[in-house]
């Protein structure tokens, strides 16, 4: 069985812009990762290190600027980029929701969990 890992993202495969984030656009702070399988898509692994890690994914034609901001540290020394990807206002992304794996399956709801929680910027 063949294993896959997800890279990291060529931030430079964004567009960066100098100045301020656009009007029209909603900030989301996270760990980018290129789409295993979608080159016009990206994933964002929201609060890396916190509790409940989320994973999201936008279309990289919805991104209007990205931010670098301070690393993440782990317990152990090792620095996670960071960055604030400014998303179009309006569009569409997603949001994964885990589940456990039972007989039913049980969602652990934290799409509902994190609609309070995700920090708009």
């Amino acid at each position: 069985m063949e294993t896959k890992t997800l890279e990291n993202l060529p931030l430079n495969d964004i567009v960066k812009l100098s100045g301020m984030p656009p009007k029209n656009a909603v900030g989301f702070t996270g760990y980018p990762r290129a789409h295993p399988s979608e080159k016009d898509k990206l994933l964002l692994i929201y609060d890396p290190l916190g509790v409940n890690p989320s994973l999201m994914e936008f279309k990289v034609e919805d991104v209007l600027f990205v931010e670098d901001i301070p690393q993440a540290v782990t317990e152990n020394g090792t620095g996670i980029p960071l960055v604030r990807i400014w998303v179009r206002r309006g569009a569409r992304g997603v949001l994964l929701e885990p589940f456990e794996v039972q007989d039913p399956i049980q969602f652990v709801n934290k799409a509902r969990d994190h609609k309070g929680h995700i920090l708009i910027e």
